[in-house]
């Protein structure tokens, strides 16, 4: 554990120098912002890259051994269906708390936001306008297992890799082992890979946090304080309410799991990508006890199934939209709502920016103007630094407790 708190502690201190770093540029050099983000961000750029280097790789090696070392048809079909309840039941609870508290709180209707030019909000209105059902089957079902590896489509990768584990799973040990037995191999080795990429995680952090303040300086943190403040409070109830499930299933292990994935946290929080510590939440959750054959079905499925923080933001930023140009919905309209983001949301996930493609999706099928986003948009870098931490919290949560349910959770605690 003393080479993970020196990193621990080196993400946190570059998290301190960026700010600090980007606040100096924007003050003394405003005139310079712009290049300097430009290129500071480029370490974060190579972080990020490095880890979606090995993610389809990872995936699909873990993904296919967990399944096929269960054998048992049965197995699969057990882990998966508690799986999918728990992603249903989280994502519900998830768009119900930002749907309570936005009305609660009403952050549109005591806030004066300056109103942006919709050119900003001009990509992701485009990118909107050809969502339908034929783009969410594309989404899930792989053309080629090569085209989904090359674009990191994780949630086609998962398709293949169930496929071809169940596969292997019903040949028998004679044919499936030592296919099986290499996978496993290459599964430990991308691990081993983490272990050298993490290293980069606290220069990522510092150029992805310096790049932002750069540019905005701190005054964005004033103009659209109370959305942050009120978006902030509704995660924290979200944390609360996801602990305290969690406490429910492993009891007091929860504070052994929550030090085991601090970095992952940090690290999502920094970069606003709970992509970039997969490879890590895997190698630490088999580390806590999670059975690594759990862990490399459920990770990935939850990956784009499960993401709590983004579900919890649809509903706290559509209905703020709404109303910021005072328009009045009922409870129906927005229960409704809630439903089609639940639908909606599961074929899009690894989509860039892909929370705010579905709100504008959304806004324009029930009358809110989605030009709106353009609101939004300047402060979404903020939002998705919460949201992606939470998004790797509830997929931590999610493993654990079906580890446990299937009484393969381990106390060995520090061996893979």
């Amino acid at each position: 554990m003393k080479g993970q708190n020196k990193l621990f502690i080196a993400i946190v201190i570059a998290l301190i120098l960026g700010v600090a770093i980007g606040g100096f540029v924007h003050l003394q050099y405003p005139e310079s912002a712009e290049p300097f983000s430009k290129n500071i961000k480029l370490l974060g750029t190579v972080f990020i890259r490095l880890v979606q280097m090995i993610i389809a790789p990872l995936v699909f090696t873990t993904l296919v051994v967990g399944i096929a070392k269960m054998s048992d048809i049965k197995m699969i079909g057990r882990v998966g269906t508690k799986a999918m309840l728990w992603f249903i039941s989280a994502s519900l609870v998830s768009l119900f708390i930002g749907l309570v508290l936005v009305n609660w709180l009403e952050p549109g209707h005591v806030t004066t936001l300056p109103i942006q030019d919709a050119a900003s909000a001009e990509e992701l209105l485009k990118s909107s306008k050809g969502f339908s059902m034929e783009d969410f089957v594309k989404h899930i079902i792989p053309k080629s297992v090569f085209e989904a590896f090359a674009t990191n489509e994780v949630l086609q990768i998962v398709v293949f890799s169930i496929m071809f584990g169940i596969a292997l799973a019903n040949l028998g040990d004679e044919y499936a082992q030592p296919v099986v037995k290499l996978f496993d191999i290459i599964a430990h080795g991308i691990l081993k890979m983490v272990g050298y990429i993490m290293w980069f995680a606290p220069l990522g952090v510092l150029g992805a946090i310096a790049a932002v303040v750069a540019t905005n300086g701190f005054e964005i943190f004033k103009v659209y304080a109370i959305y942050l403040r009120d978006f902030f409070f509704a995660l924290g109830i979200l944390w609360l309410v996801l602990l305290l499930v969690g406490y429910l299933i492993i009891g007091n292990r929860l504070f052994e799991l929550l030090r085991r994935i601090k970095e992952p946290l940090l690290i999502a929080f920094s970069t606003t990508s709970s992509e970039a510590v997969f490879p890590k939440l895997v190698e630490e959750l088999e580390r806590f006890g999670c059975n690594n054959r759990v862990v490399s079905f459920i990770l990935p499925l939850g990956y784009s199934f499960n993401l709590d923080g983004s579900m919890m933001y649809m509903t706290f930023a559509s209905i703020f939209i709404a109303q910021i140009y005072g328009i009045e919905m009922t409870i129906g309209q927005q229960i409704t709502m809630l439903l089609v983001l639940m639908l909606t949301s599961k074929g899009i996930a690894g989509v860039p920016r892909a929370s705010l493609v579905i709100i504008v999706a959304t806004c324009s099928m029930f009358g809110i103007p989605p030009e709106g986003i353009a609101l939004i948009l300047p402060i979404d870098h903020f939002c998705d630094m919460g949201r992606s931490m939470t998004n790797v919290l509830g997929n931590a949560l999610a493993t654990s407790a079906v580890s446990k349910w299937e009484g393969q959770l381990d106390n060995h605690g520090g061996d893979l």
